[in-house]
């Protein structure tokens, strides 16, 4: 038989997104022994040994759960990864990554970033000696002038950024980093494109994590957090740690983030064109807008580069907080609420949830700006969230000069 015909077929992502594979580069396999259509939920603590000696696959949830191998057996797959891992959510994910950080080592990060992430650096500086040098990473030479040979061990990306949607270029930053600080970690936030429209492992990064109770899962109905890493050896080691803290996501939370996957496409490619028209919405009416898919976007052209679309989150900014309090506590389909990657839309104002974390004095020296409204763009139908929107500024006081046609 030709050998070619039995060699796995790639296929387009939304195709590789739903169909799974048993087995990994490495030769792991998951298998089922009745052939289930959907992944069994091994809801077991431990698993029965043949022999006084152990070493079957599988003995302790803690250490691996065929459930939460076949999640991520996938996930690698749809990432590019050569090896991925779900935890009990995206800071778990986050806090595995920089235990790779030893303390006296330094880390370069945006200085726009998920609150939640400033927190756990700040940390880290407060607690185990590990500096973080905040830059603007939308500017290469900004990155670069913070990369020290011996002492920075990790540069962390968000890519949009949280709020501001700002954009770095991981290519290019990977590039130097190879040459100027080569033990160093590229380690990349991708949770607001996905997997199904950037892969940052193929720009250059180590490291990919995302929070898998947005995108991945589609729901929020469930936590998650999922590593990807490029090598075996980075594999190892966070496998390590995982397998030490027993942060490893459960056999049902497993299983409700493989369902949430299989629909990541039809999800993200309806959210998407649901932001493009509601972004220029907002343009029309005279909102300074964040978002990648609008040419106006400082780094529009290098996002085109770096990922397939430009996701579902956006956020503007009135000029006036008690405008955007209004609009906000005004809109009636769009829910007010701290995450995004949901089906259904979601409001907020970051520095008053998302980001409150964030010192105040912080937030102003990083022109983080305390009217600025996030949006995360759901599957409803665009004229209703437009209409939702000119109902709420109108409201709030703003005088809606176009609606949807």
């Amino acid at each position: 038989m030709n050998p070619s015909f039995l060699a796995p077929k790639k296929y387009k992502p939304a195709t590789e997104i739903v169909h799974m594979d048993c087995v990994n580069s490495g030769g792991e396999s998951v298998s089922d022994p009745y052939n289930s259509s959907s992944v069994p939920i091994y809801q077991t603590a431990t698993f029965k040994q043949t022999s006084s000696a152990g070493g079957g696959q599988y003995d302790y949830t803690r250490s691996g759960n065929p459930t939460r191998s076949a999640l991520e057996l996938h996930i690698a797959k749809i990432m590019h990864a050569e090896r991925a891992y779900s935890v009990t959510s995206g800071m778990s994910a986050l806090d595995v990554i920089l235990r790779l950080v030893s303390s006296g080592e330094e880390i370069v990060a945006g200085n726009d970033l998920y609150g939640g992430t400033n927190r756990l650096l700040t940390y880290l500086s407060n607690f185990s000696n590990i500096k973080t040098h905040n830059v603007d990473t939308t500017d290469v030479a900004a990155v670069e002038a913070k990369l020290d040979p011996v002492k920075t061990k990790a540069v962390l990306l968000e890519t949009p950024t949280n709020p501001k949607i700002k954009i770095a270029d991981i290519k290019a930053i990977a590039e130097i980093c190879s040459v100027k600080c080569p033990n160093a970690l590229i380690i990349v936030d991708n949770t607001m494109m996905s997997p199904y429209l950037q892969k940052t492992l193929d720009l250059g990064a180590h490291i990919e994590y995302h929070s898998g109770t947005k995108y991945l899962s589609g729901h929020h109905d469930l936590m998650a957090g999922v590593i990807g890493v490029k090598t075996k050896e980075l594999g190892d080691k966070i496998y390590h740690v995982i397998n030490a803290t027993g942060c490893g996501l459960s056999p049902f939370d497993s299983w409700l983030l493989l369902r949430g996957v299989k629909t990541l496409s039809v999800r993200m490619d309806k959210q998407q064109a649901n932001a493009i028209q509601v972004a220029n919405f907002l343009v029309e009416n005279g909102f300074e807008v964040h978002y990648p898919g609008l040419k106006t976007h400082p780094q529009y052209d290098i996002h085109k580069k770096l990922a397939s679309g430009p996701g579902a989150v956006l956020s503007f900014e009135t000029g006036d907080i008690g405008l955007s309090e209004r609009i906000v506590e005004s809109t009636k389909l769009w829910a007010i609420s701290v995450s995004f990657g949901c089906v259904n839309s979601l409001i907020s104002m970051p520095c008053r949830m998302s980001h409150a974390s964030i010192p105040e004095s912080v937030r102003a020296e990083r022109n983080l700006k305390e009217d600025l409204i996030r949006l995360c763009v759901g599957i409803e139908d665009p004229e209703d969230l437009i209409q939702d929107l000119a109902d709420a500024l109108t409201f709030a006081g703003f005088e809606v000069k176009t609606k949807s046609e």
